[in-house]
Formats: structure tokens, sequence, C-alpha cells
């Protein structure tokens, strides 16, 4: 990527992550007692991170390609392949609801084909994209990985079925003449997170890992295994796709924003390498143990003492303006080096 644009992405990406800082300040003690004049001054979202607008519904349903349609309500999305036997559902995400049989129906009649929904594909068990299952009743199959049916079963949420189909590593779905190829790369966001690829439409749905147009928040989208994740866009590009589903946010995304997603996770770490060899810290895991948290902490505010190193000074500079998110980020990738240099084991207190 030319400099200039990866100066432009940096900054983007440094303004895009303030935004949580400014919601958690309304909810927060502050709220009711800072003006806007008081308030940082953050750059617009680009137009490059939002999507299409929604209808007086509250959604918007549009062509991925061919008979492949994706549906979002500006935060939440899911897709959905019309097929001759029927409609199969990608995720059914309870922000969007009802409005998802509505998208599907606004399709059928405009095609002239089935608006039933016959089977729903589960990216993985969270209720933010599940939480809809249940509006498609019992006779739907439901199709996931076999540890989304065991955390499913755990959880015993009645608007999650269990899904009734389930697979280890591969699983290829046939209907109506239309083939998915679904899959299990190993632990990223969720245990259970699978890769959802659509051959014959050039796409790949891929939930929580890449966010089209936007950088990661909090322990990279709140995800369960940090080198997991990382290693994820890989594997991704490895399968021949244009479009990408990536279930939050208001647009499709690309192989370029995966390739720029790669760049910055790349960027971090690198960062991140060269604050360890700054400041060592290992007396800290040492001091603490296993207390990996407390160590982090006081590791972080060491860190506070170099500030005035460039590499910090970058790093932080680039994440955030927000404390909280430049340590939080901090401590996801540097719990990661610390398991990869072999330094006490991760337990959190």
């Amino acid at each position: 990527m030319p400099s200039t644009n990866r100066r432009s992405f940096l900054a983007r990406s440094a303004a895009l992550a303030a935004v949580p800082t400014v919601a958690a300040l309304a909810d927060g003690v502050l709220a009711g007692q800072a003006s806007a004049a008081a308030l940082p001054d953050y750059a617009p979202i680009p137009p490059s991170a939002l999507g299409p607008a929604v209808n007086a519904q509250g959604y918007y349903v549009g062509r991925v390609e061919k008979n492949l349609y994706w549906v979002t309500d500006g935060t939440y999305q899911a897709a959905f392949l019309t097929t001759r036997e029927g409609v199969v559902l990608f995720d059914a995400p309870p922000s969007i609801g009802h409005n998802l049989q509505r998208a599907v129906d606004e399709i059928a009649a405009a095609n002239g084909v089935s608006n039933k929904v016959t089977h729903l594909v589960y990216s993985h068990h969270h209720a933010d994209h599940l939480g809809a299952s249940s509006l498609f009743g019992r006779h739907v199959v439901r199709i996931g990985h076999a540890e989304t049916k065991k955390l499913l079963a755990r959880d015993n949420d009645p608007a999650r079925p269990v899904p009734d189909v389930t697979f280890d590593r591969r699983h290829t779905l046939h209907v109506g003449g239309e083939r998915v190829e679904l899959a299990w790369h190993g632990t990223n966001h969720t245990p259970d997170n699978v890769y959802i690829h659509l051959p014959d439409h050039s796409t790949l749905m891929l939930v929580d890992v890449l966010l089209p147009g936007w950088v990661p928040f909090d322990s990279f989208n709140l995800n369960e295994d940090v080198p997991g994740t990382i290693a994820a866009p890989a594997k991704a590009m490895s399968y021949p796709w244009k479009h990408f589903v990536g279930g939050h946010i208001g647009r499709l995304g690309t192989r370029q924003d995966m390739a720029v997603y790669q760049q910055y996770v790349d960027d971090i770490i690198d960062n991140v390498q060269k604050a360890l060899a700054a400041v060592d810290p290992t007396p800290y895991f040492t001091k603490y143990g296993n207390n990996v948290w407390a160590a982090v902490r006081e590791y972080q505010a060491a860190q506070v003492a170099y500030a005035s190193e460039p590499v910090i000074k970058k790093y932080t500079g680039v994440l955030a303006a927000a404390d909280v998110y430049t340590a939080s980020t901090t401590f996801s990738i540097l719990e990661s080096l610390r398991l990869d240099l072999g330094v006490g084991s991760q337990v959190h207190d």
C-alpha cells in the first residue's frame, strides 16, 4: 500500500476507534456534565465506512451476486440464498428480527421465487447473531459446527435452537441446485466460528473478524482467541471470493478491505513488539506469576513513562484517543506475545 494511503488509513482508524469513548462518556458519570464544547473534536466517520440507508421499516436488502442477497439494519448483517427448493438464511441477528422475513418476502415477490426459509446456517453461537433463529419455527433445518451445538445446549436459550446438522471440520450444503461450503479452521472470535463460502457467488462470510471500513474494537472485537483471530484473515484470503459478509456495520467488504485489515494488524503487532523491547515485561510477569492482568496493568503504567518514545507515541496515537481502548487492545496482544514467549500461563483474575 502506498505510504499516503497508509497514513490516511491509520488516521481514519484513530478517528473511528474514538467513537466508543464518546458513547461511554454519555452513559458514564460525566453524562450531563460535559458540554459539546468540552469534548474532543473527532473527525467524522468517513463515507467509506458506512453502508446504504435503511428503509422506513429499518432494513436494507441488496443483491450480493446472482441469487445471493444480504440484509442489514446498519449495525448487523445477515445473508440469504434463494433456491428452487426454498431459502437458505445465514445467521439471524435479533436486531434485524422480523425484517429478515420481510427482506426475503421482498426479493421473492420481485423474482417470483419461494419465500419459505428452509435452512438456517449458524456462523457461531453468539446471541447477537442468532437471537432471531426461533422466529423461523421448528421445521427449518439448522446447520452449525459441533461446538455450536454444545454451546447452545449449555445456554439453553429458546431463541437459539440447537442445530439439527453439525460438522467438525467441513460440510457441503446442497439445496435446490446451490452449493454452500462450510469449514472450521480453528478458534478465532469464538471456538465455533466458521467460514461460510459460496463459490458460485464469489462470496465469503466470516463473522466478527473483519468489520469492513472499521478497526477492530476492544480485544479484537471481544474475541476469545487473539492469535486465532490474527491468523484468520490469511485463511480467509486463501479462498477465492470477491464479496465479504462480516456480520456487522453497514456495507459489504472486499478483498482490499481484508488486505488493509491484515496490514493494520501487522502494524499493531510490529509496534507492540518494539514496545516490548523498549520496556521488558518479564519482571512484571515474574512478580505477579499467573495473575496476568495485574502484570499487564503495571506494565501498561510503565509504558506511560515511555510515552515520548516514538514507537509508543505512534502506537497509542494510531489506536485511539481513549486510554481504555489502547490499554485493552494492548492487553490482548501482550497476552498473545507473552504466550508465544512462554512466560507464565493464561489465567485471568
